[in-house]
This record gives C-alpha cells, sequence and structure tokens, in this order.
C-alpha cells in the first residue's frame, strides 16, 4: 500500500515543533514504521497523478473549503479525479473538502466551535468497523458538511454533527469530520490557541481527560486502506 498525506495546513505557531505535524500524527495513528510521503497541497504542490498512490488522506487545515483559495480548487479537481483511481481518506478540513468535491455542500455552522472530545453514534456499520455502538473522539472546527454527498452512507452522527462520518457507497472513500490523530495533548495545546475564539476553551479541554476511541477509529482506517 503506497500511501500519501495531503497536507491543507500546519499546526498553529509551535506547535508542528512539539507535536509534529499532521502527516506524522497519521503514521503514529496507523503505527508506521516510515515516513509519509507529503504533499503541501497549501503551497500548490499535488501528485501528478492520482495512480501516484494507492491511497491518500487528505488532513485539516485552518482555510474552510468555501474560500476562492487556488490550492483549493486545485484539490478540487484532484480529488474528482482520484475517485475509483486510489482510496481516500478525508479527516476535518479534508472530510469537508472531499464532501464538497463530490456533490455535497459545506458551510460555517451557525451552531459555533465544536471543540474537546465529542460523542458520536454509529449509524451504519461498514466491513471496516468493529462493533461498537459510539465512539469519543477528539473534535475542532466550526465549519460542517450540510448537504450529505450523493451515494454516500452516514457512518457516524451527533446532535452537534449530523455528518460526522461518511462513507462512499462504491468504497473508494470514507471521512470523518472529526481528528483521530489528536492526542490529548495535542488537543489541548491547539485549544489554547485558538482560546480567543472558543466560549468555553477551559470546559472543552477538561473533556479531553476522559478516555478517547482514537486507537479504535485509528484501526478502522487502517481496515479500510488495507481491505
Amino acid at each position: 500500500m503506497k500511501l500519501a498525506v495531503l497536507e491543507t495546513g500546519v499546526p498553529p505557531g509551535n506547535l508542528a515543533e512539539r507535536h509534529g505535524r499532521y502527516g506524522e500524527m497519521y503514521q503514529r495513528m496507523l503505527g508506521l514504521a516510515e515516513p509519509l510521503p507529503r504533499y503541501e497541497v497549501f503551497g500548490g504542490r499535488l501528485p501528478e497523478r492520482p495512480e501516484d498512490h494507492d491511497a491518500y488522506i487528505v488532513s485539516g487545515s485552518p482555510a474552510g473549503v468555501y474560500e476562492p483559495l487556488p490550492w483549493i480548487g486545485q484539490l478540487t479537481d484532484f480529488l474528482r479525479a482520484a475517485r475509483g483511481k486510489a482510496k481516500l481518506v478525508g479527516i476535518c478540513f479534508g472530510h469537508q473538502a472531499m464532501a464538497q468535491a463530490l456533490g455535497g455542500e459545506v458551510t460555517k455552522s451557525e451552531k459555533g466551535w465544536g471543540v474537546g472530545l465529542h460523542d458520536y453514534a454509529v449509524a451504519t456499520r461498514r466491513p471496516w468497523m468493529d462493533l461498537a455502538d459510539r465512539v469519543s473522539i477528539p473534535a475542532s472546527h466550526q465549519d460542517q458538511v450540510v448537504v450529505q454527498p450523493p451515494g454516500t452512507a452516514v457512518t457516524l452522527a451527533s446532535a452537534f454533527t449530523p455528518y460526522a462520518g461518511l462513507a462512499w457507497e462504491d468504497g473508494c472513500a470514507i471521512s470523518f469530520q472529526f481528528h483521530p490523530e489528536f492526542d490529548p495533548a495535542f488537543a489541548k495545546a491547539l485549544i489554547d490557541a485558538r482560546r480567543d475564539r472558543l466560549s468555553d476553551p477551559e470546559g472543552a479541554k477538561a473533556t479531553l481527560d476522559r478516555p478517547n476511541d482514537n486507537a479504535r477509529v485509528g484501526a478502522w482506517i487502517g481496515a479500510f486502506l488495507t481491505a
């Protein structure tokens, strides 16, 4: 399996130095020995062809998918071209970018920021999932998918995030609004970096002391990629 990361952003401030970039977080999440190839999509760099790798993880980003940034249009075109040629896994912004590129809609949510540890119910079970009925995973987002892309099933949902997990029926792609790659220390540091935008940063940080299901969802992603 030739897996690569499409990096659509980097952790703010000095968090990348302290916790690694998103590609390194996915490497740890999947238990991989070797670093993953990374493409700085936000800098205009993408693979020449979707077939250059067997699969891609599309990362989180501080940008919104609706912003008129040239690299977002380039990513959208790449995702459409990659469908059926490589497996796709979207995380947070990546979840939103895949949804919008493939027929859904994303907006800045009137519900505000979703941060801290969030609980999600399993809505539809797929073969790469185990028998868990609920998962608790760190979240950090203000935008949300508001129109479900055609040809998808909702795998995970909450009252705050109805389209928290999506799986394309043709088996080529899955995506999640939350961050299974965030360990509690990084998730807390990210809240501190954004605390002036949040209504209750300390309350959100406190939720991250609860047990999480990062390893479980990381295993789901690994099972999807290797199926």
